[in-house]
């Protein structure tokens, strides 16, 4: 097989435009390992499939607000063994799968699931909807990087400005007295992005929790994508937003009544 540099280069230099120059590699890994392969290789080589990126890239992502907040609250999901722990709308592949590992998990999401998971119940909703009515229905709930999209229309939901304030009074009702709230938002200059996301200033979503909850505990990843762990709310952290243009706040919630 002879490899056509002019067709690839032209599939791949709009996804990789700086690898023009480090294409020679390729070429020459190609024409050794059909070389060592000999002609009678078990495994014949049926077509290029240039993977120009990977031999540059680092091993795996271990920063920003998705990694570490899926990983912090499902070590305290793991800590604190809920009865009965329901999600709001968080990432399927990345903390309900950390959470099914060692528990059942109830999902809630306007949008559908049809794959079947050990440990993992799906329920298919809309918590802006009058109509979504589960009272002291668990006594731990999450809710992960969801409640800025709601009532933007993002996922098929309504439009409605107050959509987050909604979400967030229902799912208040849904625990019980003292059950624990893992919420996360996108934290910093208070803005629309529309229709990808709402951010919040750190003083809007203080005001906002502590009407029905105790603060136990804040964290929050920070625009470099690193963690910062319980943070002490004093009135110039939560004046500045922890510094965050894009940021993401972590709170570990109680109910109070």
């Amino acid at each position: 097989m002879k490899i056509n540099l002019f067709n690839l280069y032209t599939v791949h230099i709009k996804k990789h435009p700086k690898q023009l120059s480090q294409n020679a590699w390729y070429v020459r890994d190609f024409n050794t390992f059909k070389r060592l392969s000999g002609v009678q290789s078990e495994f014949p080589i049926a077509d290029n499939y240039p993977c120009l990126n990977d031999k540059f890239d680092d091993s795996g992502v271990a920063n920003g607000a998705y990694f570490h907040q899926d990983l912090f609250v499902a070590k305290q999901i793991y800590t604190h063994k809920p009865t009965k722990h329901v999600d709001i709308g968080s990432r399927i592949d990345g903390f309900i799968a950390h959470v099914a590992v060692f528990r059942p998990i109830e999902i809630f999401d306007i949008r559908k699931l049809d794959s079947k998971v050990e440990n993992i119940s799906f329920i298919r909703a809309d918590l802006m909807s009058d109509n979504f009515n589960y009272i002291d229905y668990c006594d731990s709930i999450s809710c992960l990087h969801a409640l800025e999209h709601f009532g933007l229309g993002r996922y098929g939901d309504d439009i409605d400005p107050n959509g987050h304030l909604k979400g967030f009074q229902k799912i208040t009702q849904m625990l019980k007295k003292d059950g624990m709230f893992y919420f996360s938002v996108p934290m910093g200059i208070q803005r629309i992005e529309f229709n990808a996301h709402r951010i919040f200033s750190l003083s809007y979503l203080y005001k906002w929790v502590t009407k029905d909850f105790n603060i136990i505990s804040f964290s929050f990843v920070d625009d470099n994508g690193d963690l910062n762990e319980n943070i002490q709310l004093s009135d110039e952290v939560i004046d500045s937003s922890c510094g965050c243009n894009h940021g993401c706040g972590i709170f570990v919630l109680q109910k109070k009544i």
